[in-house]
């Protein structure tokens, strides 16, 4: 077992002063301030507790996401660049292989029912499998009579209503709709919530435990373009509003995936270790950002190599954090568990 501390420190009258005062500043101005002035005022409470290595993932090339807990206790999560969907089962320890040929899925999710949503960027399409039939299902596949851009990251509201992000390459190909946010509702029908140049590269996608918010991760890596977390209203019928920033990465690299507990704090993966053939900087420290509902970085874990991408929770508790890596899977128990209908 590989355990990586902490480096944080406990911030002080003055810290906690500053803190709100920028927080403020960030909701109102799309680029008010570097994320790496946050570190300094992150509490070192028992929040997050160290980061584990549970598994390495070894194949022809290795570019993890998509982590999700199915109802049996087990994490799936995708081998992107070559096509797989891995399994991890806890009581085993054991990693496996669940599905080869996947389209290049990135985000994963279940619904109610235990059924596998799935954003498979190779086809361009959203699907949902049924694993006891193995039936697997088209939700979406186009908008507006033209293909999807790549479906990235996907979750669901409490009234069965999926919205999941849909981006390319940094600049849109021919033929394909915009990066944007869509919305598929119980009755089949999508509905595009957001599109360029509203987002520019929209990735995480999460809604807060009570429903009444939305939250999109930002992660354009040219300069001068949205790195943040945006939030939206987000109305009973399924509807958003009131779009605003609430916490900014630029100039690092922003978050990717994320989760949220139960508190609704937001669990982010984001930063680098090295720089990349972007203009994104070290800024962004590379790990878990804990950040509050109101835009505060509460508590960082760093996690121990490049890329971090995605995380969520599992355990019978709704404790533990899993968390893809680079070519590691790692975990991390949490104080606070996450939303219950990641159950």
């Amino acid at each position: 077992m590989t355990m990586f501390p902490a480096k944080l420190s406990r911030p002080t009258r003055r810290h906690f002063l500053h803190a709100s005062a920028l927080t403020a500043a960030a909701i109102a101005c799309p680029r008010p301030l570097r994320a790496a002035d946050r570190y300094d005022r992150a509490s070192d409470s028992d929040l997050l507790g160290p980061a584990e290595v549970l598994a390495e993932i070894k194949d022809d090339k290795v570019f993890t996401e998509g982590p999700a807990v199915d109802p049996a206790g087990h994490l799936l999560f995708t081998n992107v660049p070559v096509s797989k969907i891995l399994k991890w089962d806890p009581v085993r320890q054991e990693l496996s292989t669940y599905q080869e040929n996947s389209q290049e899925t990135n985000g994963l999710a279940f619904d109610p029912q235990g059924r596998l949503l799935a954003c498979e960027g190779g086809a361009r399409r959203v699907t949902r499998t049924d694993p006891k039939t193995n039936q697997r299902e088209v939700l979406a596949d186009g908008y507006d009579g033209k293909r999807l851009a790549k479906p990235n990251d996907i979750c669901l509201d409490r009234a069965g209503r999926i919205y999941f992000t849909s981006r390319t390459a940094v600049d849109d190909p021919s033929g394909e709709n915009p990066k944007g946010v869509y919305r598929i509702d119980p009755d089949g029908s999508l509905h595009r919530l957001l599109a360029w140049p509203e987002v520019h590269m929209p990735n995480g996608i999460v809604t807060s435990p009570d429903d009444k918010r939305l939250y999109v991760i930002e992660a354009h890596p040219d300069a001068d373009h949205h790195r943040d977390i945006r939030v939206y209203d987000l109305a009973a019928d399924g509807s958003i509003s009131n779009g605003r920033v609430l916490i900014n990465f630029y100039p690092g690299r922003s978050g990717d995936g994320m989760c949220i507990d139960a508190a609704g704090n937001l669990l982010v993966a984001a930063g680098l270790h090295k720089t990349r053939e972007t203009s994104e900087t070290l800024d962004t420290q590379p790990g878990i950002h804990l950040i509050s509902p109101e835009g505060r970085l509460l508590a960082f874990r760093r996690t121990p190599v490049d890329t971090i991408t995605n995380c969520t929770f599992g355990g019978e508790d709704l404790r533990t954090l899993y968390v893809t890596c680079g070519h590691l899977l790692v975990s991390i128990r949490t104080k606070i568990p996450g939303k219950p209908s990641y159950q």
